[in-house]
């Protein structure tokens, strides 16, 4: 009898130990092309896995109801090439991320019809230098961080690049295209836009509503760029953040 109690406690022993969830630890990783790549990273492009094991998050994994549109995925940018060959992905630190859930979870109580749209998050420094070598000799260097003086909020995962638009993903009225360099892209003068007639009033009114949700979640325009909010200032981000390689 006791020898039948035993081996029916091992049994149920055995079967709760198959149920359980097997940790991720290097054991566990698969090989794939000689190199060692966790199940959580299937599917990812070589610098969204980049990212991941760097430490930043894909902002639909905090909240999917936030539109993704890369600017820098199209030649349709102020570099007129593609820079993000294999990213379409929008990743964030942690705590960027999380303050962008934020803002969007506001937006939805005040304009249900609206949602935030990304068009650049966490950039490489790689990246920013192509950037850089783009602007570096001409009147439009001062849009663009230099990687020398350690880049800009982008390359912390510390800054987006973003608009409202519908739900259906149609962007409205800004005044202008994301990345336009140009002062009618600058919000420190606005009723001077209006006034010339550089922008309309319903594009300052949307660059009011977009700034006020961002602000709420703790998010800092940029001056120079209605699109542009930083969650902290450089001297943080070099103080307390790595930068993205």
């Amino acid at each position: 009898m006791k020898k039948i109690l035993y081996l029916f406690v091992l049994i149920l022993c055995i079967s709760c130990s198959s149920k359980a969830q097997k940790p991720y630890h290097k054991a566990n990783y698969k090989k794939s092309s000689g190199k060692t790549v966790a199940p959580a990273f299937k599917g990812l492009s070589k610098t969204a896995l980049s990212l991941y094991k760097q430490g930043y998050i894909n902002v639909k994994d905090v909240d999917s109801s936030i539109f993704v549109s890369l600017m820098y995925s199209r030649p349709d940018n102020f570099c007129n090439v593609v820079l993000y060959g294999d990213l379409k992905e929008a990743y964030l630190h942690p705590k960027a991320a999380k303050a962008l859930k934020e803002a969007q979870t506001y937006l939805k109580t005040i304009r249900p019809d609206l949602s935030l749209i990304i068009f650049d998050a966490a950039r490489p420094m790689s990246i920013q230098q192509k950037m850089w070598n783009k602007v570096k000799n001409t009147s439009k260097y001062y849009y663009v961080s230099n990687p020398a003086h350690g880049g800009g909020m982008h390359n912390y995962g510390m800054a987006v690049d973003i608009s409202l638009c519908k739900l259906n993903g149609d962007t409205i009225s800004m005044g202008t295209k994301v990345d336009y360099m140009g002062d009618a892209a600058h919000i420190d003068n606005e009723t001077y836009l209006v006034a010339q007639h550089k922008i309309n009033e319903q594009a300052w009114q949307n660059r009011r509503l977009l700034r006020r949700v961002m602000k709420h979640a703790g998010w800092r325009p940029l001056p120079t760029e209605w699109w542009h909010f930083n969650l902290c200032s450089r001297d943080e981000a070099k103080k307390y953040y790595q930068v993205i390689k």
